[in-house]
């Protein structure tokens, strides 16, 4: 027997996850706490940057036919999940971080100064290094979903959250303050460091996942779910692991 595990990202992303902690016997409840919709957009010319930067793999799942213009850009991705989404669509990867975009952008060879951010409307923003420029278009938006119902008297029984990205962090943080959700009886597990501001504080356990994807995250989650029944029922810390 285990604590309930929360997930809370959006399609398909939530199917996966909660599929592979099924396989671990976790017990598993959420829902999307938001829906992506493509963004009216256009490509640029293609001829005018060296590469594409991706930190979402919903950039290839929503973006339309303007990708076709520009698939023959190598693409820079954050992770192996958007790695594999830009592979499917026909683009070629250069590169797949393990940090976030900013680390991408900081560790990009000297040939690559022209660089196109394809990304959504709410975004963390790059700082560019001497001698780059990082032009933006946004391709998808996320409209973020309530959590009602059934959801929040699970959640005021306490469990451990993953939160996969800092917009549904923020979100998900905001709702437990609009529904007066207990965030002590709450342990989070976060993909990485970055979702530590817009989570907030109040949490009963705050973990960082030892690698940024979702094997991690459900690791460490398989943890606490597990330590919080022999704690019963509570997370009994408040400081940061991984």
């Amino acid at each position: 027997m285990s604590a309930t595990l929360f997930l809370f990202r959006p399609e398909p992303g939530w199917s996966a996850s909660a599929a592979a902690a099924r396989q671990r016997g976790l017990q598993v409840a959420g829902r999307p706490l938001s829906r992506i919709e493509p963004a009216e957009w256009t490509a640029p010319d293609p001829r005018a940057f060296d590469a594409i930067l991706a930190g979402s793999a919903n950039v290839f799942r929503h973006g339309g036919e303007g990708l076709d213009r520009l698939v023959d850009l190598p693409v820079f991705a954050v992770g192996e999940t958007t790695g594999a989404a830009a592979r499917e669509a026909g683009f070629a990867v250069e590169r797949v971080g393990a940090g976030g975009l900013q680390t991408l952008v900081d560790g990009m060879p000297a040939t690559m100064t022209r660089l196109l951010r394809l990304c959504g409307e709410r975004r963390v923003p790059l700082a560019a290094p001497a001698a780059t420029s990082i032009a933006e278009r946004v391709v998808y938006r996320a409209v973020d979903l309530p959590i009602e119902g059934e959801l929040r008297g699970r959640l005021a029984g306490g469990g451990v959250v993953l939160l996969h990205s800092g917009e549904t962090a923020r979100h998900f943080a905001a709702e437990c303050a609009r529904l007066a959700i207990d965030r002590s009886r709450l342990a989070l597990v976060l993909i990485g460091p970055r979702l530590l501001g817009p989570a907030g504080g109040g949490w009963g356990a705050v973990h960082i996942a030892p690698a940024p994807d979702d094997g991690a995250l459900l690791a460490s989650a398989e943890i606490l779910c597990k330590d919080m029944i022999g704690a019963g029922g509570h997370a009994q810390s408040a400081g940061r692991s991984g």
